[in-house]
């Protein structure tokens, strides 16, 4: 019995011894691992390294690693940088680098901004926008189509010549539409947006103010013309005043003879008559 019992107390002994040794290796591989871990970090970390930085991050924290130079620094952030995103894990919130045509992404599978020279369109970067799509240029995306809309036309204009309404038979007129949407680069172009056609109509007697622009020109070059007459001297009177007073005394003289010779004529006719039987 006495040596049952002490076999049991040296099996319970080394079995201890055992546990002892295996806790003081773990201890020796962890110290070896990690030489410079510290406690005692800031900027969000939770435990790092002089030469490495942060090694893990603060609750809510993500996990980044930034390179300087030749080497990689771990930082811990309360975002993702542009470039990267974030995806949570039970122990640790890590930052992902995006794809390398995109600029911005929400995770590795769908872009919300893409780089230079690629076009976005449902989360992916593309070389060219798919049929049916056009590229907008100031924000780089995929976007539809827009086709020019118009309204309904308008009813037809009252009959018209030159800008009257009388004094005419035949005239025209003319109806209109106004756009409501305005095409994008690759869009169908807008229709003509009015119409013009000949238009038949009873005539009728413009009015004192109705005679119409072709009515007031006519009537302001008879107006012209009569001042242009009254501001024109006589020929026979510009003639008249380059005379000398000797050739004004001929011409009378010339008159009197003239008148002399009719009635000299005058008579001597009257007198062949009577004379006549």
């Amino acid at each position: 019995m006495h040596l049952r019992l002490i076999s049991w107390f040296f099996i319970i002994l080394n079995f201890m011894e055992y546990i002892g040794s295996q806790n003081a290796s773990r201890g020796r591989r962890q110290r070896r691992t990690h030489p410079n871990v510290s406690q005692g970090c800031q900027g969000g970390c939770a435990t790092c390294s002089d030469y490495n930085g942060c090694l893990s991050c603060k609750p809510r924290l993500f996990f980044v690693l930034e390179r300087i130079g030749m080497k990689q620094i771990g930082v811990c952030l309360s975002s993702c940088p542009s470039g990267y995103y974030g995806t949570r894990y039970p122990d640790i919130n890590k930052c992902t680098k995006c794809k390398a045509d995109c600029d911005t992404c929400f995770n590795k599978n769908f872009c919300t901004k893409c780089k230079s020279g690629f076009y976005l369109h449902l989360g992916k970067c593309l070389d060219n926008c798919p049929e049916g799509l056009e590229a907008k240029n100031h924000t780089m995306e995929c976007v539809n189509i827009v086709h020019c809309e118009v309204s309904e036309w308008n009813p037809w204009s009252p009959c018209t010549k030159k800008g009257k309404t009388c004094g005419f038979k035949r005239g025209t007129e003319i109806r209109v539409r106004e756009i409501i949407q305005h095409p994008s680069a690759k869009g169908n172009l807008c229709p003509p947006t009015n119409e013009t056609r000949k238009c038949t109509v009873q005539r009728k007697k413009c009015q004192k103010g109705e005679r119409g622009k072709k009515g007031r020109e006519r009537k302001r070059k008879k107006v012209n013309k009569g001042e242009s007459k009254e501001a024109i001297p006589d020929s026979k009177d510009l003639e008249s005043s380059k005379e000398t007073p000797e050739q004004r005394e001929n011409k009378q003289q010339q008159k009197k003879r003239k008148v002399q010779d009719k009635q000299q004529k005058s008579s001597v006719d009257l007198f062949r008559e009577l004379k006549s039987p």
